[in-house]
């Protein structure tokens, strides 16, 4: 019995509303989307994910405190390079930032991972210039 090889695809495009969204949530979906483990097709080893458009990202909602006590961290890989952000400064600035971050810490420490999240494309608006890629798409 031989095995299938899976070619590459034609990628699908979705669109997430993140309006009142619970942050992990839709990480959680977006990064489904993004790898593809929703299609019969998955493999692993393979990118045979979607693009994913997330819109409204400055009006994502997190439950409890998260608000006013989460932090971020970062090094700077110098000593004493330890940076902290708080979550209610970075969603003030840059609130498509907080959807990458969240997304990057739900996909797997791979190759593939730099692929994947080329594909994911988030804006703090209602706009995006990728209209006419979601409406000739067959799973929009």
């Amino acid at each position: 019995m031989k095995t299938s090889a899976i070619r590459k695809h034609e990628p699908s495009w979705h669109i997430i509303d993140a309006k009142d969204m619970i942050l992990g949530r839709l990480a959680t979906d977006a990064a489904t989307k993004l790898r593809g483990k929703m299609k019969v097709s998955f493999v692993p080893y393979l990118d045979c994910g979607d693009h994913v458009v997330v819109i409204n990202a400055s009006k994502i909602a997190v439950t409890g405190t998260k608000a006013t006590e989460k932090v971020y961290q970062y090094h700077t890989a110098f000593p004493g390079g330890l940076r902290t952000k708080m979550y209610k400064e970075i969603i003030a600035k840059n609130p498509e930032l907080i959807i990458t971050m969240a997304v990057k810490g739900m996909l797997p420490k791979n190759k593939l991972e730099r692929e994947w999240l080329k594909r994911l494309h988030v804006y703090a608006g209602a706009e995006h210039p990728h209209g006419a890629n979601i409406a000739g798409s067959t799973n929009a």
